[in-house]
């Protein structure tokens, strides 16, 4: 509801780039840079000074971004408290999620929430946990799931489950006829690793540390940005690797992978995070329960031993 120069220019003070202002808006760049002159031409003066391909906000775009974060917040209030007195749960909800959780958890847990509130707009951004956390810290997202767990004592931080890790080898690996095996194989073998800033990655090189392993000695045959990536890779022969047992189903159902417990067993938190607000819009209220009620679920059907 509020001016459209506005809400782009605002979306591009954050980001401090015309391009990921664009793929979070939807819209084109060359529109993007024309709702941003257009606000510079109403106030007759910069907002932005762009130099050697960066941007940085002036005195004048610092004041205009300080006033638009209060005008949407007022813009919040006001639309909530209609929709608190007609029942209507509606708005647009900018959510971030780590890789696996994205690719693995999100997709029926959105569909189901959408059925329920079709009026709900949400725009998912994917990227690893380390990303999706500074994202909510700059205020570019509205909430998180991310799959490690986050120390900033200015987030708020609810564990939603938790997720078991395993060690993931080939078929015909001498390994795969292991029921347990310690976390050091990690360093006995050729290793398939995510990126840094990956959860995973965190976890794995943790627990490593943990057993008094050398991570020097690390044979790191791949680094990749995707458990489906990992998964492949592994599958090919190109070493093993360390996945959450959620991400797997697929591939042990065909029998591409073997998956083997680890002697000492490993467990990361899904994570929600978000920034600590006085206000917060109802629709944003009604997906963090949905996602609490939704882990729990989870949570009671694995002890039962069914597959979702």
């Amino acid at each position: 509801m509020a001016d459209r120069r506005l809400q782009v220019f605002y979306t591009v003070a954050k980001t401090l780039s015309f391009t990921k202002a664009a793929d979070q808006l939807h819209m084109t760049q060359p529109a993007v840079t024309f709702q941003v002159r257009q606000l510079e031409d109403y106030f007759n003066t910069r907002l932005f000074d762009r130099t050697h391909n960066r941007i940085n906000l002036t005195a004048a775009g610092e004041a205009v971004y300080r006033h638009a974060d209060g005008i949407f917040t007022l813009y919040a209030e006001m639309e909530d408290a209609v929709r608190n007195l007609t029942g209507n749960v509606s708005g647009v909800l900018l959510l971030g999620a780590s890789t696996s959780i994205a690719e693995y958890m999100l997709p029926s847990l959105l569909g189901n929430f959408k059925a329920i509130f079709p009026d709900v707009s949400i725009r998912l951004q994917v990227s690893n946990s380390e990303n999706i956390v500074a994202m909510i810290e700059n205020n570019i997202i509205d909430l998180g799931v991310v799959e490690s767990p986050v120390n900033n004592k200015s987030l708020v931080v609810d564990i939603c489950r938790m997720d078991k890790m395993v060690l993931v080898v080939p078929t015909n690996h001498p390994l795969a006829k292991l029921k347990v095996a310690p976390i050091e194989v990690l360093v006995e073998y050729p290793c398939i690793c995510r990126e840094e800033g990956s959860g995973t990655r965190e976890v794995m090189m943790e627990a490593l540390i943990a057993a008094g392993a050398d991570l020097d000695k690390i044979n790191v045959a791949m680094e990749l940005g995707s458990p489906e990536a990992v998964k492949g890779a592994v599958e090919a022969g190109m070493g093993i690797s360390l996945l959450s047992e959620a991400t797997i189903a697929k591939e042990l159902a065909l029998k591409t992978l073997v998956a083997i417990d680890l002697a000492i067993p490993i467990e990361r938190p899904f994570t929600i995070v978000h920034k600590k607000q006085k206000f917060r819009m109802k629709v944003m209220d009604k997906l963090l329960d949905f996602i609490q009620n939704y882990c729990i679920e989870a949570g009671i059907k694995k002890k039962r031993g069914v597959k979702r």
